[in-house]
């Protein structure tokens, strides 16, 4: 069994994803943030050394109250902070690395709206902590075992701004970029998603020799996610046709994942890029592995289209952190997630939506192609993805009129198709995901699944 399918240690605050929620309400209070500071610390600390952790934080206004929370707590454990401001989650990950931290923390929901905040944390080598470890700063959080051993007052952390962390994060990202070529003659629409990107995406693409042209780079605080950024691509869409651009590019409100749209304004998702990406490498023989890991959101058309390159589609669980840990236990360097996560680990060490849309420009400069005729041979698959909230707390997909539902659904589609239902690891809902040949047929599957589900849970 992948170590990704095992079973996983429970955890109360962690998801998927690292710990989400409403700000100013539990999980995401000032105190609570305080505490989890204070017991990470505590088990980062592992002897009598000097230990340092990277914070950085995406635009939402309640970021500048669970930074200062987090200083608190690590400071009064005696880690040193090194504040790089408003970053990129993987700017994060990549600072951590460079500055030899113990570890990094990112305060960020993502792609959620600007009421929501969470925290994310990185281990020395920039990776996601594994369950384990999240598991066991909550233990210690609960336990309050860091309070038996608080260090002595000249022991106590310091907090320092890293001032130049912009532009090393600029300079690497650019670095990720083939030295022999420039995005000269490129028109380029990025969509900042008023959020962490803003300042970094155009010079990045600037920099290099594009025309750019930025939307949604105007944070206040409240408007991050809001209309703009890889969950609303509409506005990317028309500002690519209207200025004649040759790509738009749609990060999310803390910059780890994309969508893309070609000079016709076609949207990509994750799928069609790692496509893209995996034949350009397979080409260069610099592809690892023998194939690609991605999670069972993937399009069927992915694993098709792979098929007939002679190359695997690995799938794991939801959650690039599970991607990661697939391809770094079989050597794989390219994997990510239809939503636009995705993982070239030649390059850093988490997904990075600007290091994916540098992948991208790559194959554009380097063959002289427009990108729709790039990425034309992939050919997906009918996929309707719903949504249905259900009761906090209940788990209707325990019941067993469901459980029949499902069983049937697979029964009728046979190989022709998929179906996943699974619960979300950040929100009160269910996703039902269905694929295959006929629309008609997943939607009527996919129906009959959301009543099922909707009944079991009491709504």
């Amino acid at each position: 069994m992948a170590k990704s399918e095992e079973k996983k240690p429970v955890r109360k605050f962690f998801g998927t994803d690292g710990i989400r929620s409403r700000a100013n309400v539990s999980p995401m209070t000032a105190e609570q943030v305080l505490k989890l500071g204070r017991a990470a610390g505590y088990v980062f600390r592992q002897d009598d050394r000097r230990h340092s952790v990277v914070i950085g934080k995406d635009t939402r206004l309640s970021g500048y109250m669970f930074e200062s929370a987090l200083r608190a707590g690590f400071t009064s454990m005696g880690i040193h902070c090194l504040q790089v401001g408003t970053l990129p989650t993987p700017a994060v990950a990549y600072m951590t690395r460079a500055l030899r931290a113990d570890a990094g923390v990112m305060i960020s929901a993502s792609h959620n709206s600007f009421h929501d905040n969470g925290i994310k944390f990185f281990d020395p080598n920039g990776m996601k902590l594994p369950d384990e470890m999240e598991a066991e700063i909550e233990r210690v959080m609960f336990s309050g075992e860091m309070d038996l051993h608080p260090p002595k007052d000249a022991h106590i952390g310091r907090a320092t701004n890293i001032e130049d962390a912009r532009g090393r994060y600029v300079e690497f990202c650019k670095n990720s970029f083939p030295k022999n070529l420039k995005l000269n003659g490129l028109r380029v629409v990025v969509d900042c998603a008023n959020g962490a990107s803003y300042k970094v995406a155009p010079a990045i693409f600037w920099e290099l020799g594009a025309e750019v042209v930025a939307i949604g780079n105007a944070p206040n605080g409240l408007n991050i996610n809001e209309e703009y950024g890889s969950l609303h691509p509409e506005q990317m869409r028309k500002k690519v046709l209207e200025v004649r651009a040759d790509i738009g590019i749609a990060l999310d409100g803390d910059a780890d994942r994309l969508l893309i749209c070609d000079e016709k304004g076609n949207l990509l998702d994750g799928d069609h890029l790692l496509a893209m990406s995996a034949l350009s490498m397979k080409r260069k023989k610099s592809l690892t592995g023998g194939g690609v890991v991605a999670t069972v959101m993937s399009n069927l058309g992915l694993e098709r289209f792979l098929a007939k390159q002679k190359l695997k589609l690995v799938r794991t669980q939801v959650g690039d952190r599970y991607v990661l840990e697939h391809m770094l236990a079989n050597g794989y360097n390219l994997g990510g997630e239809q939503s636009g996560h995705l993982l070239f680990l030649d390059h850093n060490s988490t997904g990075d939506g600007l290091v994916s849309a540098l992948k991208i420009l790559e194959l554009m400069a380097d063959s002289g192609k427009p990108l729709s005729e790039l990425h034309s041979g992939m050919e997906t698959v009918p996929q309707l993805l719903k949504n249905v909230m259900i009761e906090p707390g209940t788990d209707p997909l325990d019941n067993k009129t469901v459980q029949k539902a499902m069983a049937a659904a697979k029964s009728k589609l046979k190989e022709s198709g998929r179906i996943l239902v699974r619960k979300s690891g950040t929100e009160p809902m269910v996703r039902v995901m269905v694929e295959g040949d006929s629309m008609p047929e997943i939607t009527e599957i996919a129906e009959i699944l959301c009543q099922e589900i909707k009944k079991a849970s009491g709504e």
